[in-house]
């Protein structure tokens, strides 16, 4: 197999590795399930679980993890060469539409960087590997066990004949999703059932303690237990700050739609005193369009009546 290396692979990794343990980058904070992948022989065993194969070199895996200069948030998790492909791993707790594009300008970046010293204005064709997209899921909102995000469905207008797309592939990795993956891959398995646990016992105490309780839980029934066990430090700190990230974003997510909520209750108010509709009409019509209560309408009503 032919490698491709990438000039700033080493500038582009996220992390150190000081005395064999991983030493978080500075500026930037990682995510546990790329510190857990972003070992060769992880995410070999994961490569193997998604296709089917049985491949047991390590070695056959180039890295070549990309660091997003524009939004820590558009990242890709892992990405990596083997059999001349090209695969895009990326780990998500919040379902986004956005994916197939943010994918696209992750591809982009590397083919760029893989093809800087091709001759791109020539009449031999550059021969680039064939990409393919993963997303892991494990967000708390319910998804299917496999979704296909097209990056066409985020076009303006609907074109029969496409001449852009792109496919990734989302997999719902929380428990009782996608069995036989996470049978396959023990690893990942795990990874579900410790993030499982920290959102658990969230609901009952702060978020270190649950870190700290569902590290020691999960090294005593043997889940990522050498991980935790040489990491632990480091997988509580990073942990502490993706769910507090996660909880962050959900807080901003359900204040928006409060605050949309509440302008489109007092747009159609506004409307029906315009139009002469009758008080009790449009308390009715509340109810109907934006799904609230008698009570939480005539609140609204009680804001804006007259006031619109």
């Amino acid at each position: 197999m032919k490698r491709q290396k990438t000039k700033n692979q080493k500038k582009n990794k996220r992390r150190k590795v000081q005395n064999d343990r991983i030493v978080p980058n500075r500026t930037y904070k990682a995510r546990l399930f790329e510190m857990i992948f972003s070992r060769k022989k992880e995410l070999l065993e994961l490569y193997n679980a998604i296709n089917g194969t049985d491949y047991r070199d390590p070695e056959l895996l180039e890295i070549n993890t990309l660091e997003n200069a524009i939004y820590m948030s558009m990242h890709n998790d892992l990405s990596f060469i083997i059999d001349s492909r090209l695969n895009l791993y990326e780990h998500q707790s919040t379902y986004s539409p956005n994916l197939p594009f943010r994918c696209l300008m992750y591809v982009t970046d590397l083919y760029s960087e893989m093809t800087k010293d091709e001759n791109l204005y020539g009449t031999e064709p550059v021969r680039l590997s064939t990409p393919r997209f993963v997303i892991f899921y494990n967000g708390v909102v319910e998804r299917p066990d496999v979704e296909v995000l097209k990056l066409s469905s985020l076009f303006s207008i609907t074109d029969e004949n496409i001449s852009l797309e792109l496919k990734a592939v989302m997999l719902n990795i929380n428990p009782g999703h996608n069995t036989r993956l996470l049978n396959a891959c023990r690893t990942l398995r795990d990874y579900s059932e410790y993030t499982c646990r920290v959102r658990t016992y969230m609901r009952t105490m702060s978020l270190e303690q649950a870190v700290e309780q569902a590290i020691t839980e999960c090294i005593r029934d043997n889940i990522l237990a050498d991980f935790l066990r040489k990491y632990r430090a480091e997988a509580k700190s990073v942990s502490i700050y993706e769910y507090d990230q996660e909880k962050h974003m959900r807080f901003v997510r359900e204040e928006g739609l409060r605050e949309g909520i509440e302008a489109g209750i007092r747009t159609l108010i506004g409307m029906c005193m315009e139009f002469r509709v009758s008080r009790e009409e449009t308390s009715l019509r509340i109810q109907k369009e934006f799904s609230v209560t008698a009570e939480q309408a005539e609140e609204a009503l009680k804001k804006y009546w007259n006031h619109g």
